[in-house]
């Protein structure tokens, strides 16, 4: 899953990555991860099917918001690639024509993957807190269970777990009930 680069990795590392990988640098150090699994990306894309219209676009909900599926994030030295990122229009008005922002989400969700887990919900949860990304959701795919962590001052606490089939209103995004059973569909 991870290799260093000598000395610290940084952007040529992810670039020179191979095709077919995920590549992010934490820390320093260069993570190599494989494309999600279908359960994974079906789970990804459900959400932001969910997501995208009442909140993106302002249909059946509030609107406000820029939701975009694997965004590559810098922040400092630290390459992200969040299953979904969101940013409130307050925080990015107008999406930039570069490869990757620069600007830190409000809302980040990460899908689990075997691969994966360890960091993000390690190192990738550190840099999100560094950065004040008030909102991270994990999702649990094949055990069909969410967890919402909101910045509380310092540090995350978990202020909502939800499982099952039944519609849930989810910080952030509880303007509108979420279809929970979408996220488990395949």
């Amino acid at each position: 899953m991870s290799s260093a680069a000598p000395g610290r990795a940084g952007y040529a590392d992810v670039l020179a990555s191979p095709p077919g990988v995920v590549a992010e640098v934490v820390d320093g150090v260069l993570y190599q991860s494989p494309r999600p699994a279908i359960p994974h990306a079906a789970a990804a894309a459900a959400l932001g099917e969910e997501l995208g219209p009442p909140f993106k676009r302002a249909k059946g909900g509030p609107g406000g918001w820029i939701i975009l599926d694997e965004p590559e994030i810098h922040l400092a030295a630290d390459i992200v690639v969040p299953d979904l990122g969101g940013w409130r229009r307050t925080t990015l008005p107008v999406l930039p024509d570069d490869a990757y922002l620069t600007v830190a989400p409000d809302w980040v969700c990460e899908v689990a993957s075997p691969s994966t887990r360890a960091l993000d919900r390690g190192r990738k949860l550190d840099v999100y807190q560094r950065e004040r990304v008030s909102h991270v959701w994990f999702v649990e795919p094949l055990d069909k269970f969410l967890e919402v962590l909101e910045l509380d001052g310092a540090s995350y606490r978990i202020v909502q777990r939800a499982s099952g089939n039944e519609p849930v209103r989810l910080r952030p995004f509880d303007a509108i009930e979420l279809d929970l059973a979408a996220l488990w569909a395949r």
